[in-house]
């Protein structure tokens, strides 16, 4: 880990909280420890911390407030009540619907089996997921899934192999290992926004109606722009939050 990667992990660091337990942040603080610039940084980040408490603890409630939203936490909890048993009725018709849908049309579940793992993935990149490795480096990507027996010998278009990456972490889809490479467009991006082009690598034996071929497959999934191609014993689905000629430039 370097100093600017330990800078995007402390960002979210908040002194005296439970933040300190956190695996990257304590390797993070131990950095600190080594690095008198990066000491000074994390100094002034704490005294800003500790200027926004002070500001928040001054801040007065409105009077009847307390009253307020225990009145309406209780109405809200009458209102959920009747809506969960609603929804659990709709799940249930749902799941049996499903279950007679195999049975009807069996041969259906291999047809859909990519378009499913697709969306799985695309659900992946678009929720607040936490990178299990911060690194801009390659080797330390390929040493980590291999480590945790994840695809690692995965072979990149020559384009993503110039694309700054921010990290990796493994997923898992129908018991199979997944790797997510993370890379960072260069756009500007969201405070606390890592990536903005992620590539999911998996064996294609576990999809089995991967398209076949080292050419890929333009697809509109969930609001990514994705390519989806074979090559060798794997299977590759780039997405991106851009339109499709933004995501061609790294195929």
């Amino acid at each position: 880990m370097n100093r600017d990667e330990s800078k995007q992990i402390l960002l979210l660091y908040r002194p005296g909280t439970a933040d300190a337990e956190d695996p990257q942040i304590i390797e993070a603080l131990a950095l600190v420890k080594q690095d008198a610039e990066l000491a000074r940084w994390l100094e002034k980040h704490c005294e800003r911390q500790a200027a926004l408490r002070a500001q928040f603890r001054q801040i007065a409630p409105p009077a009847g407030l307390k009253e307020q939203i225990i009145f309406e936490h209780a109405a809200d909890q009458r209102r959920l009540s009747a809506r969960h048993k609603l929804q659990f009725a709709l799940a249930s018709l749902a799941l049996i619907l499903g279950a007679l849908a195999l049975v009807w049309h069996p041969h259906r579940t291999s047809e859909n089996t990519l378009a499913i793992y697709q969306n799985q993935m695309a659900r992946v990149a678009l929720s607040p997921y936490g990178m299990d490795l911060i690194t801009n480096r390659p080797a330390p990507i390929r040493a980590y899934l291999a480590q945790k027996q994840a695809p690692a010998d995965f072979e990149l278009p020559a384009p993503l192999q110039q694309t700054s990456l921010t990290g990796c972490a493994v997923r898992e889809w129908r018991g199979a290992r997944v790797s997510l490479i993370c890379f960072r467009t260069g756009k500007p991006l969201p405070p606390g926004v890592a990536s903005d082009l992620w590539l999911f690598v998996v064996d294609r034996a576990v999809v089995p109606n991967a398209p076949l071929g080292a050419a890929p497959q333009l697809a509109k999934v969930n609001r990514l722009m994705t390519a989806s191609w074979t090559k060798g014993d794997k299977l590759y689905f780039l997405g991106t939050d851009d339109g499709a000629a933004a995501l061609q430039q790294y195929l």
